[in-house]
This record gives C-alpha cells, sequence and structure tokens, in this order.
C-alpha cells in the first residue's frame, strides 16, 4: 500500500514525533509498502492533495494539533482512512479531565484530581500531599511537575501557567509504575518503569536511556500484570479507541491506579509500545504492517 505519514506538528512534542516518524517510516518500507510523508508543520489545507494518492494515513503526531483530534477531523471530512482513534475520541483521551471523567463512569480506579487554573490551584487541599501537577492537555511530561516532599518544593506558578492555561492536579501515588499497550483489541505484555534513582521518569529521562524499562517486569505480581491487561483492554474499548493505545498505571498495595491513555504513543526506538511488541514477538515491521492493514480494512 501507500502510506503517508504524518509527522512533526507544531506541538512542543515536535521532536519525539520526528524520531516516532522516523522509526515507523523505516519499518513501513521494510514491510513492502510504499511511504510518503507530510509534516504538517506545513499545515493541514495540502492534506486534500493526498487524497486520491495514498491507500492510508499514518498519523505519527504526539501533542496539540496531532493527538487531539484535529488532524484525525480533517481525514475524515477527506474521506481518507488512518492509523488511530477517530477525531472524537482522540479529542476525549488527549484531555485529561474529560477522561478522568468518562473513566469514573465505569469506575475505572484514578488518583484523587482536579482540574486548576492560576487563580484556582492554590486553594486545593491536594496541595496538601504529594501531587502531580501537568497539562490538561499535552504529553510527553512537558510542563508536568512531581512534588514529593511539601517542604522543599518551590513551582512557580506563574511560570506553569503562562504555558498551560488549565491543568491538572492530582494526588501522587507512590509505587511501582506500568503501562500497558493494545493492539487491536489485545494488551500486550506489560512493561516496568524505574526512573533513574531519585529522578523522575520526566522528558529527559524518557528519552535519554537513563530510565529501565522491564518487559517482563520484575517487581511485579503475575496476577497485578493479567488485571492491568485487562483494565487497559476495558478502558481501550469502553472509550472506542482503535488499532492502537498505551495506557500507564500506578500499582500501590497491590492495587491499580489509571494515570492516562495514549492515542498515538510514541514509537522511537526507545519507546513503550515497541518494546512491548517485541515482548509478544511483534517487530517494529510486523506492528506498523498490522497497524495500516486495519486502518485499510475499516
Amino acid at each position: 500500500m501507500k502510506v503517508l505519514v504524518l509527522e512533526g506538528g507544531t506541538s512542543a512534542e515536535r521532536e519525539v514525533s520526528l524520531r516516532s516518524a522516523k522509526a515507523v517510516k523505516a519499518a513501513l518500507v521494510k514491510a513492502g509498502h510504499e511511504v510518503v510523508a507530510y509534516d504538517t508543520k506545513q499545515g493541514l489545507d495540502s492534506l486534500s492533495f493526498f487524497t486520491d494518492e495514498v491507500d492510508v494515513t499514518f498519523p505519527v503526531l504526539h501533542g496539540t494539533e496531532g493527538e487531539d483530534g484535529v488532524v484525525q477531523a480533517e481525514l475524515e471530512m477527506l474521506g481518507m482512512p488512518f492509523v488511530g482513534a477517530d477525531a472524537q475520541v482522540s479529542a476525549l483521551c488527549f484531555d485529561k479531565v474529560a477522561f478522568k471523567e468518562r473513566i469514573a463512569e465505569f469506575d475505572a480506579p484514578t488518583p484523587k484530581w482536579v482540574a486548576v487554573t492560576r487563580d484556582t490551584v492554590e486553594q486545593q487541599d491536594l496541595l496538601n500531599r504529594p501531587f502531580v501537577l501537568k497539562p490538561a492537555k499535552g504529553g510527553s511530561s512537558v510542563n508536568t511537575h512531581i512534588v514529593r516532599d511539601l517542604t522543599t518544593h518551590t513551582l512557580d506558578f506563574d511560570q506553569i501557567f503562562s504555558t498551560d492555561g488549565e491543568m491538572l492536579l492530582e494526588e501522587l501515588i507512590v509505587g511501582d509504575e506500568i503501562t500497558v499497550a493494545v493492539l487491536g483489541d489485545q494488551a500486550l505484555p506489560v512493561v516496568e518503569i524505574i526512573p533513574p534513582e531519585g529522578a523522575e521518569f520526566d522528558y529527559e529521562n524518557k528519552y535519554n536511556g537513563a530510565t529501565q524499562e522491564l518487559c517482563p517486569p520484575e517487581n511485579v505480581a503475575s496476577d497485578i500484570q493479567v488485571a492491568a491487561q485487562q483494565l487497559a483492554e476495558q478502558i481501550h474499548t469502553e472509550l472506542g479507541v482503535r488499532h492502537l493505545s498505551r495506557t500507564d498505571f500506578m500499582i500501590k498495595d497491590g492495587e491499580l491506579w489509571t494515570l492516562e491513555l495514549n492515542t498515538i504513543p510514541g514509537l522511537t526506538d526507545e519507546s513503550l509500545y515497541p518494546k512491548a511488541a517485541r515482548a509478544a514477538n511483534i517487530s517494529m515491521k510486523e506492528l506498523v504492517d498490522k497497524l495500516v492493514c486495519a486502518a485499510a480494512s475499516d
């Protein structure tokens, strides 16, 4: 097939997108597909030129105008089949507040949270315990702040909210972090995430190789892994996600806590989704081939 790979974009996660797209394009070529690439930084109006030229579109975009439903809505309007969640579901999952509200409808466990702005953040009781403050819409841990010690944190709220007007303030769950990739409607093996000692799983440590990503996990009981896979599949299905997703969880005292779901997870060589696929004996070439074939047959 002739596959249009959408890459780059204008969000803070542009560089990650370009790295993911590079890996996807190479794998598609290995799988025998013809690849055309387009950087959406050039605008979405030009997508119409590809309508009759390609069989499937593969958005490899992260952040705003990538995962938030904007590109997906344009592709739907043009009648172009594409990999990943549709526009409505993409927008829902990208908005952490809407996502939290939606999973509460079927009692998926999640840490206590509240949506905040600069005017309301300092009034919240959640600031009196270890917390996470992250953009309501965004990914790759950009502008995410984890506070474990309340006596030493020096967060500059003015600076933080100058970048993102609405943030999610969430109780910090201290425990083991895992992620579960879903391909089609089946969960892949669980990946355990262990940040460097004394550090966080932040933007830098996600991509510099300092974080341990263990698959199979070494510190997570098999029954908890199965429960996490089942919960990831349930969330994926209940929200109407298609083709692929990756849901992040914390484990504390044997209980799972849902953090968020990514509809276009990272696909770089260091990314968690390809690592989970490899653990299921699915190569990157096979993975991208399965995804474009699923999109073409929808």
